[in-house]
C-alpha cells in the first residue's frame, strides 16, 4: 500500500485454530534487543571501572554532549529561567495533572497493618518509601513533560526524600524550558543533564558526580531498556518500560478516524521500535482503520518517525469475533489497550494482560499519557503478562514483621523441628527449641 513515500498497515486474518506467521512474529518482539543489550554491557562495564569519564565519554559517543562532569547538574539558575519561559497556559496545565497524579497515588496508598497471632503475638506489614531513587526521563526525541510529572510526584506522594532525574540534553547541555519546568514542579531534588544508558549506569553504580540511587524507574527506547536490565540486582527496577506501543480491540461501532489517530498516538515516538496493533472482527472497520491512517498520516509533524513504525510495527488483524479478537490481545500483552466497542466494561473483565485499559470511544490512550491521573509508565514488550505499571507501590518498600510470644512459639515449634529434620536445618530446629530448653535449665 504505497504511493511514493507513502506506507500504511498491513491487514491480515488470524484465528486461534488458524495462526498466521506474521502475527506470530508480531506478538514475538523482544522485551529487549538483543543488540543493544551487547552495547549495554560494553558501556555499563566502563561506567563501573572509569566512573565520571566514562559518562563522558558514553554522552559525547551517543548524544555529542560536551559538558564536564561539573556541569551536569541542573543548578537553581536554570530552574528559575525555566519558570519564567513557559507559558501560563502550560503552568495550569502542569499543576492540574499533578494534582490528578497525586490524587490517584494518595488512593493508593496502604496503611501499616497488623493481625492477632495464636498465642497472643501478632504479624503485620509496613510500608516505608525509599531514600534515594532516579527517575529516567526521556528526552531525545522530544521533550517528555509528562514522564517528569507521571515518575516523580508519584515519588514525592511516596515520601521519597532524593528524588534523582536524569534527562538528555542537546549539545550545549540546554534541556527544553517545559520539561525543566516539570522535574522541578514535580519534586525532583536533583536534575542531570544525561540520558541513554551513561545515566542508568551512573544511577546504578554512582560516580564521584553523582551518588548511585536505590531504585531506577522511568521509560525509556531500546538502549535505556537493555541498560536498566543489565543493572538489576545492583539497584531495583520499575519494570521493562520500553518503547511505545498500542493494541486497539474495536468492533463495527468504532468510529475509524478515532482508531486510527489512536495508532498512530503511540507510532510518533520516534525510536521506531514502537508497535500498533488493532484487533477487530470487521473486515470493513480494518479497511477503513488503514485508509484513515495513510491519510492522517501525511497531516501529522512526526510522519517521517510514523512511516517507520508503519512498515514493520504496526498490523490490522481481523478475527472471527470478538472472543477471538480478546484472546488475541491477551497474548499481545500490549502496554496499552484501548477497548473500543459495545458494552466496554462487560469485555474489561476478560482483559487479563496489558498495562493499562482504555474504555469506549471517548477515552483515547493519549488521555492516560497526559491527563487521567495513573502514571502511563507501563510494562511493554509483551511483559504486561509479568509487570504491572508504576504506582506509589513502586516507591515504597514492604516488610513483613512479626512477634511471637512464648506460647506462640510453643505452638509453632513442631513444625520449625519438622521441617528443621526434612530440609537436614538442624539449626533451624534449635533456634526454637532452645528457648525452651535454657529455660528449664535456668530453673534446674
Amino acid at each position: 500500500m504505497k504511493t511514493g513515500r507513502e506506507v500504511s498497515m498491513r491487514i491480515v486474518e488470524w484465528s486461534p485454530d488458524r495462526k498466521q506467521a506474521v502475527v506470530e512474529r508480531f506478538l514475538r518482539r523482544p522485551a529487549v534487543e538483543p543488540v543493544a543489550e551487547r552495547v549495554a554491557a560494553e558501556v555499563l562495564a566502563d561506567i563501573a571501572r572509569r566512573g565520571d569519564a566514562a559518562v563522558l565519554a558514553a554522552s559525547a559517543r551517543f548524544d555529542g554532549l560536551d559538558v564536564p562532569a561539573r556541569g551536569w547538574r541542573v543548578t537553581a539558575a536554570e530552574l528559575a529561567a525555566a519558570r519564567q519561559a513557559v507559558d501560563a497556559d502550560f503552568r495550569r496545565a502542569a499543576r492540574a495533572v499533578r494534582e490528578r497524579i497525586r490524587v490517584f497515588a494518595r488512593a493508593q496508598r496502604r496503611a501499616d497493618w497488623r493481625m492477632a497471632s495464636p498465642g497472643g503475638g501478632w504479624l503485620g506489614e509496613k510500608f516505608q518509601p525509599y531514600e534515594r531513587v532516579g527517575c529516567y526521563i526521556p528526552g531525545g526525541a522530544a521533550p517528555l513533560a509528562s514522564s517528569a510529572l507521571m515518575t516523580v510526584s508519584i515519588a514525592a506522594e511516596a515520601g521519597v526524600s532524593e528524588i534523582v532525574a536524569c534527562t538528555p540534553a542537546g549539545r550545549t547541555g540546554a534541556i527544553d524550558p517545559y520539561l525543566l519546568y516539570a522535574l522541578d514542579l514535580a519534586g525532583a531534588t536533583e536534575i542531570y543533564r544525561l540520558g541513554g544508558i551513561q545515566a542508568i549506569g551512573a544511577l546504578a553504580y554512582g560516580t564521584r558526580t553523582i551518588r548511585a540511587v536505590q531504585k531506577i524507574v522511568g521509560p525509556g527506547g531500546p538502549y535505556v531498556t537493555a541498560a536498566k536490565k543489565l543493572v538489576y540486582g545492583r539497584v531495583a527496577l520499575d519494570m521493562v518500560a520500553g518503547p511505545s506501543e498500542i493494541a486497539v480491540l474495536a468492533d463495527d461501532s468504532a468510529p475509524p478516524e478515532f482508531v486510527a489517530a489512536d495508532l498512530l498516538s503511540q507510532a510518533e515516538h520516534g525510536t521506531g521500535s514502537e508497535k500498533a496493533l488493532l484487533i477487530t472482527p470487521s473486515a470493513a472497520l480494518a479497511r477503513a482503520v488503514v485508509a484513515a491512517v495513510t491519510r492522517q498520516t501525511r497531516t501529522l509533524s512526526r510522519a517521517a518517525a510514523i512511516r517507520r513504525v508503519l512498515r514493520t510495527g504496526a498490523l490490522a488483524v481481523v478475527t472471527p469475533d470478538l472472543n477471538a479478537a480478546l484472546e488475541l490481545a491477551n497474548r499481545f500483552a500490549p502496554e496499552h489497550l484501548e477497548l473500543m466497542v459495545r458494552r466496554p466494561r462487560a469485555w474489561l473483565r476478560r482483559v487479563r494482560c496489558a498495562g493499562a485499559v482504555f474504555l469506549g470511544p471517548w477515552t483515547p490512550e493519549s488521555a492516560g499519557d497526559f491527563a487521567a491521573g495513573p502514571s502511563h509508565v507501563l510494562p511493554t514488550g509483551g511483559t504486561a503478562a509479568l509487570f504491572s505499571g508504576l504506582s506509589l507501590a513502586t516507591f515504597l518498600r514492604r516488610t513483613s514483621v512479626v512477634e511471637l510470644t512464648r506460647a506462640g512459639l510453643r505452638e509453632v515449634l513442631p513444625i520449625i523441628e519438622q521441617f528443621g529434620r526434612v530440609e537436614q536445618l538442624d539449626a533451624h530446629a534449635r533456634a526454637g527449641s532452645i528457648r525452651f530448653a535454657a529455660r528449664r535449665e535456668a530453673g534446674s
